[in-house]
């Protein structure tokens, strides 16, 4: 009688903690759903001269070159989408991916509901042959934040802050 009374025991509490996992994870936070946002209006070009990611200094043949990759990306939602990813493909004059085993090129933070303007500045290797073309960019953020994130009174880094306007 002793040892049905053990096992009924046993029993009952591994019974209330796989319901009481069962109910945190039920009611735990919700992951944050992915979206997949429009990318339009894309143009690759070189930056320009005067660009702080230019280096001139440490422009030689082995190095790399600045390029900035400006667009048109559309959140046809009502929320912010956060954590943004640009993806896609970076092409050389002969159409072979010059990044190849790369195709998340950067990151665009948040993008509020309707038309945002982006740029990135991307690394490409000095003395590929251009232009420079791109194939199936696309971008993806999340509904809630994914990454940590930067305090309200945080300042964009000056290499943000000069690349966000285009040149007139």
């Amino acid at each position: 009688m002793k040892q049905r009374r053990s096992l009924a025991t046993h029993f009952a509490r591994l019974a209330s903690g796989l319901l009481l996992g069962l109910l945190l994870l039920l009611t735990g936070p919700a992951s944050a759903a992915a979206t997949d946002l429009k990318v339009s209006e894309v143009v690759l070009e070189p930056c320009p001269a005067g660009d702080q990611g230019t280096q001139p200094e440490l422009a030689r043949p082995s190095g790399a070159s600045c390029w900035a990759l400006r667009g048109v990306v559309v959140n046809p939602g009502t929320k912010a989408v956060m954590d943004t990813d640009v993806f896609g493909l970076i092409l050389d004059a002969s159409g072979e991916p010059v990044l190849p085993n790369r195709t998340r090129v950067g990151s665009i933070g948040d993008v509020p509901p309707g038309r945002s303007d982006f740029a990135l500045r991307l690394a490409v290797p000095a003395g590929t042959p251009g232009p420079l073309g791109t194939r199936s960019v696309k971008a993806r953020g999340f509904s809630s934040p994914v990454r940590t994130r930067a305090g309200v009174d945080d300042e964009l880094l000056p290499l943000e802050e000069a690349l966000g306007a285009p040149d007139a």
